[in-house]
């Protein structure tokens, strides 16, 4: 099977990928997923899908450009998922590579994300795609 890759623009595309977001945030309701992405949208927010043959969205990832003191400029990923049906198959890494490409064409020093501490199969695969723990990200709810 061949996969294609696309940047998936505007909140009603970005809408219909909420079964794949759903894998990896079950609890994410639709109308909470479409209030989020109208906050995000208008602060940089994008997202890049790979496709197989019959158009149907494989796996995605969320990303945002900015630039911290820490970091530099970096691509920071965001909900990185690939449908399980499709797991294993070099999805993730035809995303990562490009999400790699797509910082260095923005001159980025840095690629970043967040992984929740039990997905320890996402783990083993950033640490494969080169990525190191540089920090711990803390997190308090309100």
């Amino acid at each position: 099977m061949s996969f294609k890759l696309a940047e998936i623009q505007g909140l009603e595309q970005m809408l219909v990928q909420h079964r794949l977001i759903l894998q990896l945030n079950p609890l994410l309701s639709l109308p909470r997923y479409e209030e989020m992405l109208r906050q995000m949208l208008p602060n940089g927010y994008r997202m890049i899908g790979v496709f197989d043959e019959a158009g149907s969205c494989a796996g995605l990832s969320g990303f945002w450009i900015n630039t911290k003191l820490y970091s530099g400029k970096y691509l920071e990923a965001d909900n990185f998922v690939v449908d399980a049906a499709y797991r294993s198959q070099g999805l993730g890494k035809l995303l990562s590579d490009w999400m790699l490409q797509e910082a260095q064409r923005h001159h980025c020093d840095t690629i970043m994300l967040d992984a929740y501490t039990s997905n320890s199969a996402a783990h083993r695969f950033y640490f494969r795609e080169g990525f190191h723990i540089k920090s711990y990200h803390f997190y308090k709810s309100l």
